[in-house]
């Protein structure tokens, strides 16, 4: 219980701080945000040893290529990507410069998605279990950890930028899967990987788009 309201603390602390921070776009204004997540994954790896959790298995390669895909087109197909234009992106020095490949391929398709996903799936979504477990069943606990775990996952997204209805939907989809995913193999990586591969897909359509343009 006490991990789990420190979680709570240094991920809101985190998020206000990052707020804070002049919105330039850098990495620089998401470093406050990833260190109040951080340092409870930190504090969870280093007294409960999950190790369980940690372990990776050539399954989750498959979890999470498949769920990542699936992911990716549920989202393209729910806001008609067939009629829209291509993405684009941009950064100091064009999408192809160093610049880009740090503040966008870096952080947005590999860093924040692992960050994310430790924090929510192995921090929220397991401390919210084992909470629940003994008093509510396995099944119970699992559905609160799951929505637990989503419902942040979209409220944090929510604090730095104002949600769609659709966005918000399509966030708490990617949460409710990914932790579907830990919670039925027990492993986080699955849920890591499904995360940056649907992060990724997109950070190549911007690409593409940003080439024809």
């Amino acid at each position: 219980m006490q991990l789990l309201a420190f979680a709570v603390i240094a991920a809101s602390t985190g998020a206000l701080l990052a707020r804070l921070v002049p919105s330039t776009g850098s990495v620089a204004s998401l470093l406050p945000l990833w260190a109040g997540l951080i340092a409870p994954v930190a504090l969870l790896l280093a007294r409960a040893r999950p190790t369980g959790i940690v372990r990776f298995r050539a399954t989750d390669l498959m979890w999470g290529l498949g769920l990542g895909l699936l992911l990716r087109l549920i989202q393209g197909a729910s806001e008609r990507a067939d009629l829209q234009p291509f993405p684009t992106v941009s950064a100091a020095g064009g999408p192809f410069s160093g610049a880009w490949w740090i503040e966008q391929g870096l952080a947005a398709g590999v860093v924040g998605p692992m960050v994310e996903e430790f924090f929510f799936r192995a921090v929220i979504l397991v401390l919210v279990y084992r909470l629940l477990r003994r008093v509510t069943g396995a099944v119970a606990a699992s559905v609160a950890a799951l929505l637990c775990s989503a419902g942040s996952f979209v409220l944090i997204h929510q604090v730095f930028a104002p949600l769609s209805v659709s966005a918000a939907v399509q966030l708490l989809l990617v949460g409710a899967l990914c932790a579907a995913v830990v919670l039925l193999t027990g492993r986080i990586w699955g849920a890591v990987l499904a995360h940056v591969v649907y992060n990724v897909t997109f950070l190549g359509l911007g690409l593409i788009g940003s080439f024809a343009s």
